[in-house]
């Protein structure tokens, strides 16, 4: 066996069993564990997030005390559409874990912000883009998109032009809102590839055929 194969094998070994210490210490809290390319993957209840998020940082097998980041997932033909995904790290032990918890479009998830205090920008991120609430969080307000603006551009139903558009109106000498109008159709393109068939010369082909007479 290659030294990088013993060590991959040594370190899912080591997820494994951070898994097993997750499911003697969470107890019912844990609802599923899968290490899989080298990452280890939990799932727990929403209503527990903020019990088994402060059991990681502070137990002394985990020390997961970075909070990596906070982001979401849409899966809109579940009835629980929305995952809310904690990326933790433990700069102690070297060792990263994935959480997840679902929840539906109108029940909060739990601010982790009393555990984390970097979750605040990270919770008005995943309320902007995707929607998903947080109960208890201080300040819960969009922060990427602007004041005003209709819907959550993540959601897998949110449409690609977006519900307004955006312009400074000099006449009226401020930005205003207005519903989008496409000026142009959207292009038509011809995927076809030139080399298979095409009726057509491309622009800039015009003499590619010339020096074959």
């Amino acid at each position: 066996m290659s030294e990088a194969k013993a060590l991959l094998r040594e370190q899912e070994q080591a997820l494994r069993d951070l898994a097993d210490h997750l499911s003697a210490g969470l107890g019912a809290d844990l609802i599923e564990t899968s290490v899989a390319r080298g990452e280890l993957t939990i799932r727990v209840p929403a209503e527990r997030i903020v019990k088994v998020l402060t059991f990681l940082r502070d137990d002394g097998n985990c020390q997961f005390a970075e909070l990596v980041d906070i982001t979401g997932l849409d899966w809109p033909q579940r009835p629980q559409r929305f995952d809310v995904v904690y990326h933790l790290l433990s700069l102690k032990l070297n060792q990263r874990i994935r959480i997840k918890v679902s929840t539906d479009e109108e029940t909060p998830v739990p601010s982790v912000t009393g555990v984390y205090a970097a979750a605040n920008w990270f919770e008005r991120e995943t309320w902007d883009m995707f929607g998903v609430m947080f109960s208890g969080h201080p300040d819960l307000r969009r922060i990427l998109s602007d004041y005003g603006f209709e819907g959550h551009p993540l959601r897998k139903d949110f449409p690609l032009t977006g519900y307004v558009e955006v312009r400074y109106d000099e006449a009226q000498k401020r930005v205003v809102y207005e519903p989008v109008q496409l000026n142009q159709e959207f292009r038509r393109f011809d995927f076809m590839s030139p080399w298979e068939g095409a009726k057509y010369v491309l622009p800039g082909d015009e003499k590619a055929g010339e020096g074959q007479k």
